[in-house]
């Protein structure tokens, strides 16, 4: 190994979601960009209890819990250990450590404690990392030693490219999870008042629609559980897609008919319907789902957990030059001009539209319509997004600063 080189290690909290744009591609890039002064090791089990081990690293990465197993116990005495060996220690932390009651991992996360061991991870963490400066000063109480290191994008990646799809019509989009139903509960009977003043002008597209899932069963009488694939109507990807199709009253009956099949197929002809239903996609080609749609929707209902979320929606439509709407809240103020100001006046340097929660009944409706009546519009807040986002957070700028900040913390030690 050559003298001044770095060695990292970075534990992965997972191999599918989070971590790819918070552990693996983020560290991945910092050896690339910089070869003669970092090498990268990612260990998803590591050998936490072997100081041997420990002890061939500068620094070490990990994502909410030191121990890939979530055992908080052995992450807390992983770090202690690092401490006492002098090696710096950096939690990476996205989230807001106790989801909402309407969340659905809520009960979960209360019923093991994991609220927390999660608190207690970042009070005795030597370092913090975090999204948003929002999120930092919500943990500085708990740990002053935070640093922002946000979601970046890496433009190179082909799922990032934006690919022109032509259309008659306006296509408005949704893309998340499946935790955000209280978020999408916010555009009820959106698309009934379009199909009243733009019939056959819009198509609401939905990306992500995932049937997989499981369902816990309780015996009353002896508190038994058992597990069984739910059902498709029992799937919250169908409470979605009735909140986006008004019910399925902006569709024909033949296509409902079509859609209530399950099918991983297109409907003949899909390009000409007021609705698209995108099937799920693997995290590392989601952000393709963006080429469906020209108009990107981001509700957010106010509280705590979404407060702090970092704002990756405007990321990711930034760099595929989509408009916006979102709600004027949390991680949406971050990056986010409103063009158009109190008392309706053009903000020319407005690069979305902001939605005052106070307003969600009237102001999502006034704002798509807006849009559609002048699709010069649509065009214009997509680029002037993308001049806001793309030298903030292309991957290369933020593997910079990461760069910066460990060479700094391992100096400290």
């Amino acid at each position: 190994m050559k003298k001044g080189k770095y060695k990292i290690l970075v534990i992965p909290s997972d191999r599918t979601g989070v971590s790819k744009f918070r552990s693996v591609d983020p560290h991945v890039n910092l050896q690339k960009m910089f070869p003669e002064d970092f090498w990268v090791d990612v260990d998803y089990n590591p050998n936490l209890e072997d100081e041997n081990f420990l002890k061939k690293y500068d620094l070490v990465h990990y994502h909410r819990c030191l121990s890939p197993d979530g055992n908080g116990d052995r992450s807390n005495k992983g770090v202690e250990m690092l401490k006492k060996l002098g090696i710096p220690s950096v939690m990476d932390l996205d989230d807001y450590w106790l989801p909402t009651v309407d969340h659905p991992a809520h009960t979960i996360v209360k019923q093991n404690n994991l609220d927390k061991q999660i608190k207690t991870s970042l009070i005795n963490a030597h370092y913090v990392t975090t999204t948003t400066k929002v999120f930092a000063e919500e943990i500085t109480p708990l740990n002053k030693n935070v640093y922002v290191l946000p979601n970046a994008i890496n433009p190179n990646e082909r799922q990032f490219k934006p690919k022109k799809m032509d259309t008659d019509r306006v296509r408005i989009g949704w893309l998340g999870g499946s935790s955000h139903l209280k978020d999408l509960e916010i555009l009820e009977g959106l698309a009934v008042k379009l199909q009243g003043s733009h019939k056959d002008k819009f198509q609401f597209v939905l990306c992500g629609f995932d049937l997989r899932g499981q369902m816990t069963m309780i015996n009353p009488e002896t508190g038994e559980q058992n597990n069984r694939p739910i059902e498709p109507h029992e799937s919250v990807w169908y409470q979605y897609e009735q909140i986006i199709t008004g019910k399925y009253h902006v569709i024909s009956k033949d296509y409902h008919e079509f859609l209530m099949k399950w099918k991983k197929e297109e409907y003949p002809n899909v390009d000409d319907t007021s609705y698209r239903r995108v099937w799920t996609k693997p995290v590392t080609t989601y952000a393709s789902n963006y080429n469906y749609f020209d108009v990107s929707l981001a509700p957010l209902k106010q509280h705590i957990f979404n407060r702090v979320k970092s704002q990756l929606k405007v990321i990711e439509a930034g760099f595929h030059k989509k408009a916006l709407i979102a709600q004027d809240y949390g991680p949406y103020q971050i990056d986010c001009i409103n063009a158009i100001e109190y008392g309706g006046k053009f903000n020319p340097k407005g690069n979305a539209l902001l939605v005052n929660t106070h307003k969600n009944h009237k102001q999502w409706y006034q704002y798509v319509k807006k849009l559609m009546d002048n699709p010069s519009l649509v065009e214009d807040l997509g680029e002037r997004l993308y001049e806001t986002v793309s030298p903030l957070y292309h991957i290369d700028v933020v593997t910079k600063n990461r760069a910066d900040l460990y060479k700094e913390l391992i100096k400290k030690s």
